[in-house]
């Protein structure tokens, strides 16, 4: 059975203690928030005192970071906990985005679609030298220069999830990422009637 557990406390110095006691228990994967805290910091810390539990973020809000910021923190994160990290993005909604991060807010199913393929034509430039020349409607990234490049690492494929409640992010979910965080107050009936559906419809138009 897999057994996953929260990031109870956001105190960087008891991170370490915390993480190793979660491993020995026998947890999965230890999951951190955007909440009153960074999401990222505990996942960095934790990376370096442990060695088999998996590190989620549940979620990072996506859209105050530049694509290429959470390209860059995930790279380094995944590095340094030798391939564990599972990448969890959501949108959050109107009100958060621009009134607490000051952000534009638009079309968030489409722009969040963008943000994972950006991160992962980033992460291509990285690893293969692939030349970066990402162009969509929300972002554009076409500069990459050696000095700018962390260039490869050993565990480079980055799991990336989305958080989605209505059908166009549950598409989204399907169509383009590696799995899909729900909304923690649902029913089963809620996920077998609306967001499985909306999940195979993605999942169906990538041909996956």
């Amino acid at each position: 059975m897999k057994l996953d557990v929260g990031m109870l406390t956001h105190d960087l110095k008891s991170i370490p203690d915390y993480a190793r006691k979660v491993e020995a228990l026998g947890f999965d994967c230890l999951w951190s928030s955007e909440t009153q805290h960074d999401p990222f910091l505990p996942l960095a810390v934790a990376a370096t005192v442990t060695e088999r539990v998996k590190l989620g973020t549940a979620i990072a809000v996506a859209f105050p970071r530049s694509p290429m910021i959470t390209a860059h923190i995930a790279w380094d994160i995944q590095k340094a906990s030798s391939g564990r990290l599972l990448l969890g993005l959501g949108s959050q909604v109107k009100g958060h985005n621009e009134r607490r991060f000051s952000v534009k807010f638009e079309s968030p199913a489409p722009k969040l679609r963008e943000v994972v393929l950006a991160l992962r034509a980033i992460w291509d430039c990285w690893q293969n030298g692939t030349k970066l020349d990402f162009r969509g409607q929300f972002y554009r990234f076409d500069l990459m220069t050696p000095f700018f490049n962390p260039g490869p690492i050993e565990h480079p494929k980055i799991p990336v999830m989305i958080s989605g409640v209505n059908e166009h992010m549950c598409r989204v979910a399907g169509e383009v990422c590696d799995g899909l965080h729900v909304h923690p107050f649902n029913s089963p009936k809620y996920l077998r009637e609306f967001v499985q559906p909306a999940v195979k419809e993605g999942l169906a138009k990538a041909g996956r």
